[in-house]
């Protein structure tokens, strides 16, 4: 009687441990597919992962590649600059030569074709034996240059001053100009300097002189350290004398000066 009412509680338990191992085979089942599906979202990031690293790799060496190349075209523009700047000053070498041969010629000419003085005597007025001996513009220019040259800056720039009083429309005479003010320059007077360089510009605007006028006074301010000056001067060359052989060196100038 007593074995027959244990049977039920038997069947059961028989039943409720082949439930747990049902479920347990089912949970495994479940980790397992989780685990696979893990591995493959694992392997999917990581072929991502590496899809991206090569996409880095890439840019990067794109980069350097860029980078070397605007390097070299930097090194190529500023060694174009370089010799650009080469040239014309071998030009304006060259044709400072040829002009200043060009008044050694002119004042040689005026040398030989000067009348001899006439002997001062009751007829002959002592002022016109002074004119005909004075020397002729570019006499004067050409020993004034000279002068200038030796060192003798006081001499140079009275010699120079001399030919505009008496040949004030003498067609050097911008250039004449630009020599008195290189005289006060070289004896750092620079206040005078800066006034005469500024006066070749507005007595001949017109003429090649005012643009070598206003770089050679640029360059005086820069010396001084006053840049803001000096940069107008350069910016004005490059504006209204932009054909120029200073309008190149003016550009050049400009990048090294600060704001």
């Amino acid at each position: 009687m007593r074995t027959r009412s244990l049977a039920p509680l038997a069947a059961l338990t028989v039943a409720s441990c082949m439930a747990s191992k049902s479920d347990i085979a089912l949970l495994q089942t479940d980790l397992q597919t989780i685990r696979s599906e893990s591995a493959r979202g694992d392997s999917a990031r990581r072929a991502q992962l590496e899809q991206v690293l090569a996409l880095v790799i890439r840019t990067n060496d794109s980069i350097r590649t860029v980078s070397a190349r605007l390097a070299q075209l930097q090194a190529d523009v500023k060694n174009d600059h370089y010799e650009m700047n080469r040239q014309i000053l071998t030009i304006q070498e060259l044709s400072g030569q040829s002009q200043r041969r060009l008044q050694e010629l002119r004042g040689a000419m005026e040398e030989r074709v000067q009348p001899a003085p006439a002997p001062a005597g009751p007829t002959a007025p002592a002022d016109s034996v002074r004119a005909n001996a004075a020397p002729g513009p570019g006499q004067l220019f050409q020993s004034s240059l000279d002068q200038l040259r030796r060192g003798s800056v006081g001499v140079a720039r009275s010699g120079f001053e001399e030919l505009l009083r008496t040949y004030p429309t003498y067609e050097d005479a911008p250039e004449a100009m630009v020599y008195i003010a290189e005289t006060y320059a070289a004896e750092r007077n620079q206040a005078a300097a800066d006034s005469v360089y500024g006066l070749v510009v507005q007595r001949y605007p017109r003429s090649p002189k005012a643009a070598t006028a206003l770089y050679k006074r640029a360059l005086v301010l820069k010396s001084a350290g006053q840049n803001a000056a000096a940069r107008a001067s350069l910016e004005r060359i490059v504006r209204e004398y932009p054909r120029s052989d200073e309008a190149a060196l003016a550009r050049e100038q400009l990048r090294t000066l600060g704001r």
